[in-house]
């Protein structure tokens, strides 16, 4: 447990001294929440204030942002740079220092989803939620199943100039589809059906269910198992694909 905790402190050390990591990965939602509610977040939908979508879509956009896409390029970028291979030379175990770098993606998004709530609440009036505990529980599932899926991508993707642009292309086309920008409507049937198979558009159904709606996360049990499916597809990619030796150099 103590090598755990160790690893942790050092990654987030790691990530705070990093002003691009922190700009991409922490503050770049936050940013987009405050520019979207501000032009968007006087109108309503479906009865409640855009500004209370625009949140849970955020929040969903993060866990994919920060769990995902971040990860993703972290760990491509070490295992380029032969990081990840140096590692495997010390007394740190690869559970180990996994553990420790996924454990420090969720605290920096629990951080990011506190400032998100934090902002729409005092800001731009947001709602908040009913069951917090639910919410919270919410959040941090879909983002170990995003982190999952960060570290199976990873093992595919094969130089560190391709990573940002790799993740890019799934992450921001997949939060459009899926609401993650605010409310889509009268998506082409062909795109409903490519957002009806994306994990985020199930994530943020959980989260706008669990946050605005005072549901349960077991209420959405069907949303959170397509969530889950595609958590133990990342898996399975890792197990398949993942390496700690350098590909492109």
């Amino acid at each position: 447990m103590s090598t755990f905790v160790h690893q942790l402190r050092s990654e987030q050390l790691v990530f705070w001294r990093s002003r691009e990591a922190a700009v991409f990965i922490f503050i770049f939602p936050i940013m987009l929440f405050v520019l979207l509610a501000s032009v968007f977040g006087d109108g309503d939908y479906e009865g409640r204030p855009v500004t209370d979508y625009l949140l849970t879509g955020l929040l969903g956009y993060g866990a994919a942002n920060t769990a995902f896409a971040g990860l993703a390029i972290t760990l491509v970028i070490r295992r380029e740079y032969g990081i990840l291979k140096r590692l495997r030379s010390t007394p740190l175990t690869p559970a180990v220092y996994l553990a420790g770098v996924l454990a420090s993606s969720l605290v920096v998004f629990a951080l990011q989803a506190v400032v998100l709530i934090a902002l729409g609440r005092l800001v731009f009036d947001a709602e908040l939620p009913a069951h917090p505990v639910g919410v919270a529980l919410t959040l941090v599932f879909g983002a170990a199943a995003m982190a999952a899926l960060g570290v199976g991508v990873a093992g595919l993707i094969r130089s560190e100039e391709g990573a940002s642009a790799v993740v890019n292309v799934i992450v921001l086309p997949m939060t459009f589809l899926s609401g993650g920008f605010g409310p889509t409507r009268n998506l082409p049937r062909f795109l409903e059906a490519v957002a009806d198979a994306l994990p985020l558009r199930h994530f943020l159904d959980a989260v706008q269910g669990v946050y605005l709606d005072g549901d349960q996360p077991w209420d959405h049990a069907a949303s959170l198992a397509v969530v889950a499916a595609w958590g133990v597809v990342g898996l399975l990619l890792a197990i398949r694909y993942f390496s700690w030796q350098p590909r492109g150099r």
